[in-house]
């Protein structure tokens, strides 16, 4: 009927009646930002320097090790979907798609082709 969800409408009842008065929905003080980060932007941004170094060099850039050295830093295990997230927040982004799997065989492939027709 609003043309909004149910928390909001939840959210706005409690601040009108907290606050006493119509200013409450106006303010949207504690909505949207990092509420649940391990590292404010400054540190991911340190942590990430030694592999923004190797990218320049023209390095290729794994995310395995990334998640590795996160989990080291942060003491608990790190969900792979994290590091991307956190990578995309840095203006990361993946340049060139794999173009075959790595446990493929050559010789296997060729041989394929030849037998197909």
């Amino acid at each position: 009927m609003l043309g909004v969800g149910h928390a909001t409408v939840s959210r706005l009842q409690a601040a009108f009646r907290t606050s006493g008065g119509a200013q409450a929905s106006a303010t949207k003080s504690n909505w949207g930002g990092r509420r649940h980060c391990w590292m404010t932007p400054e540190e991911e941004k340190e942590f990430l320097s030694p592999w923004t170094q190797a990218a320049v060099n023209g390095t290729l850039v794994v995310v395995s090790p990334i998640r590795a050295a996160l989990a080291q830093r942060l003491g608990q295990t790190v969900k792979a979907s994290v590091v991307y997230r956190m990578l995309a927040c840095h203006g990361w982004r993946k340049v060139a798609p794999d173009t075959r799997h790595p446990k493929s065989d050559p010789a296997v492939r060729e041989a394929w082709k030849k037998t197909l027709r």
